[in-house]
């Protein structure tokens, strides 16, 4: 199949910077194919906010893929064992997934050869992150690297190009240029312990730079805490 420069295949978590992402990639152009994992995250919210979002935002197609992570462990996210924690740390979180976008990127990478996208968006951001080290502009330029040598495509001259367009943005950034481009905020669920119906716990880190990135924003926090 030949490869489409309007085709990108767009990671979508369900939290208001991969919304965004989409809304960046539809503004381009791009015809897009919304991707979501279910990686044995503690909660499905997101996944439930990632349908909303894609319905909202007119994808192509929308699909739903599977990472046992949990099997793996050590992360507070994969791990009901481990304390979300609920004031600010130092040093790499225990809220880091272990290759995560790793493995992410190269699920999106296998899609986008089948559907023949030329680009791949994940709203990766090394500004307002929490230490994660594949959030950095270093890993997203090997990960492409690494695409150009893996797949058929890049061995043929057609290597995948990873947009991260939120990589050097703050938070209050990203919030005014998804608001901009119509990404309806309420949607989206950022809490790492949200409840069932998506309430957030208002405690943990994404919760913390979400609020901070709403009042820098000056735009009204659309975001349901829990009781």
């Amino acid at each position: 199949m030949s490869l489409s420069p309007k085709r990108a295949i767009v990671l979508l978590s369900g939290g208001l910077d991969s919304a965004t992402v989409l809304a960046l990639a539809r503004a381009r152009g791009f015809e897009c194919y919304a991707l979501s994992v279910h990686y044995g995250q503690r909660h499905s919210a997101e996944l439930e906010a990632a349908r909303r979002i894609a319905a909202s935002l007119s994808v192509r197609e929308h699909r739903i893929m599977g990472v046992d992570l949990a099997g793996i462990g050590g992360s507070a996210l994969t791990d009901t064992g481990i304390a979300v924690p609920e004031s600010e740390t130092t040093g790499i979180p225990i809220t880091y997934v272990p290759a995560r976008n790793t493995l992410l990127l190269s699920l999106a990478l296998g899609w986008a050869e089948v559907v023949g996208a030329a680009d791949i968006f994940v709203g990766v951001n090394a500004v307002d992150y929490s230490g994660y080290p594949d959030c950095r502009p270093e890993f997203i330029a090997a990960f492409e690297h690494l695409a150009g040598l893996a797949t058929k495509a890049g061995v043929e001259g057609v290597p995948s190009k990873i947009q991260a367009p939120l990589i050097e943005m703050s938070k209050a950034d990203i919030i005014r240029t998804g608001a901009e481009l119509g990404v309806d905020f309420a949607m989206t669920v950022s809490c790492y312990q949200a409840g069932p119906d998506g309430a957030a716990c208002g405690k943990c880190d994404s919760c913390r730079l979400r609020a901070a990135g709403f009042a820098a924003a000056h735009i009204p926090d659309p975001t349901r805490y829990a009781a």
